[in-house]
């Protein structure tokens, strides 16, 4: 089964966006896989202080 990423406008400083296409470039891969590496990076460290995230049941 495929995989269906929802679309998500993000907005952020010029700078920081030249900074996050530097990283990729570097890791050889696109800007918007490195901040979706960046943030599944940030929820797994939460989740390993925290606990696992409860998600609502979806309709």
């Amino acid at each position: 089964m495929a995989n269906y990423y929802t679309p998500f406008s993000l907005r952020v400083s010029e700078e920081l966006l030249d900074k996050v296409k530097q990283l990729a470039a570097a890791h050889k891969r696109s800007a918007n896989k490195e901040i979706e590496f960046a943030l599944e990076q940030y929820v797994a460290a939460y989740e390993k202080e925290h606990g696992s995230i409860r998600l609502p049941p979806q309709a």
